[in-house]
């Protein structure tokens, strides 16, 4: 698929986890749904294992490159690298509050330099063709939250950054774990929704603690785009109905044990170039949470995926461990998108 705006959904990039073989998995449940890859450093990027690091499928389009770093040059030329490795938008991180992240200077801490960040979108939008964009916290520290956000949106968007991904909480650099800034700084979703007012003419996507598609479609009401993150790693199958929820297609879901097949003979493929099996499988264990049999699924990955000379086959016979349940047939009625609508 087509990358196009709005994009109502999006998955975050999440270190260790959105690799290549979440993200195709990923793309079995949704067709539409926006994929990034793990935050790249431009230092990996420029000279790292670039078919390691960069390699994807033609099936995971549209896919976004999310790239760290605070040097304009190389910045430059890491977004260069991705379009040429066929990446659908180019996304720059300043939302990171990990310790290493702000020891080399980007990630969260660039909130506090915005003249810097607009120099960086301008040297990456000059080497580029393709979207350039920027996810960010509202502010960090001790700053402010509203003019910290309302003037680092307008330095940056002055050259020409015309999407923005906004984390919904301020991220504390020093005191809390990143994990802790994943939780307990509070969320200010109204902030969002005021910049969307603020700067209709942008593309304003929110992300932080959204864990359905039913909290995704009241944000919608508000601003263009929503970005879920740890629900859907955890809860993987609640992508199946994005497509006709927030998309307006027409397709039913897909069904959870076609899904699964459906991964078999990527799973061969991957594994005939080395790839071990639960390098994979290790993004589907939410697959049936929930549901009859889920616990049997992740036991029998868990304790056979490892042996030697494991293939698909464990996973095919995890998979007999799982009652089919019949899926909804019938797709939702979309969901009322006003605010995207009226957007360019």
């Amino acid at each position: 698929m087509k990358l196009s705006y709005p994009m109502p959904l999006c998955v975050a990039p999440m270190m260790d986890w959105t690799d290549r073989h979440c993200r195709f998995f990923h793309r079995q449940l949704s067709r539409h749904t926006l994929l990034y890859t793990e935050m790249l450093t431009t230092g990996a990027v420029l000279h790292g294992d670039r078919d390691r690091l960069l390699g994807f499928e033609p099936a995971e389009h549209p896919v976004a490159l999310q790239l760290g770093g605070s040097e304009p040059a190389a910045l430059a030329e890491a977004a260069r690298i991705g379009e040429a490795w066929g990446y659908d938008e180019i996304n720059l991180n300043v939302g990171c509050p990990s310790d290493r992240v702000q020891s080399g200077r980007f990630g969260a801490c660039l909130m506090a330099e915005p003249e810097l960040v607009a120099r960086l979108v301008a040297a990456m939008r000059e080497a580029v063709r393709i979207p350039v964009t920027v996810k960010s916290r509202i502010a960090i520290d001790d700053m402010e939250e509203w003019p910290t956000l309302e003037r680092f949106v307008r330095l940056i968007s002055a050259e020409g950054c015309s999407r923005f991904i906004v984390h919904a909480r301020k991220a504390w650099l020093q005191g809390l774990s990143p994990k802790e800034n994943r939780d307990i700084p509070p969320l200010r979703y109204e902030l969002v929704y005021r910049l969307k007012a603020e700067f209709p003419s942008l593309d304003i996507s929110i992300n932080g603690g959204i864990k359905t598609l039913e909290a995704a479609a009241e944000h919608l009401r508000h601003v263009d785009g929503v970005m879920i993150g740890r629900a859907a790693y955890e809860n993987p199958y609640l992508l199946a109905e994005a497509d006709s929820r927030l998309f307006g297609a027409s397709e039913a879901p897909r069904d959870r044990h076609d899904v699964v097949e459906a991964m078999l003979p990527y799973m061969e493929a991957r594994r005939s170039q080395g790839a071990p099996l639960n390098a994979i499988t290790r993004h589907m264990l939410g697959l049936f949470q929930g549901l009859p049999g889920a616990r049997a699924w992740r036991r029998h990955l868990s304790e056979n995926i490892h042996k030697p000379g494991a293939g698909p086959e464990v996973v095919t016979a995890a998979l007999a461990l799982v009652p089919r349940v019949s899926e909804a047939k019938r797709a939702p009625a979309p969901v009322p998108r006003a605010v995207s609508e009226a957007a360019p």
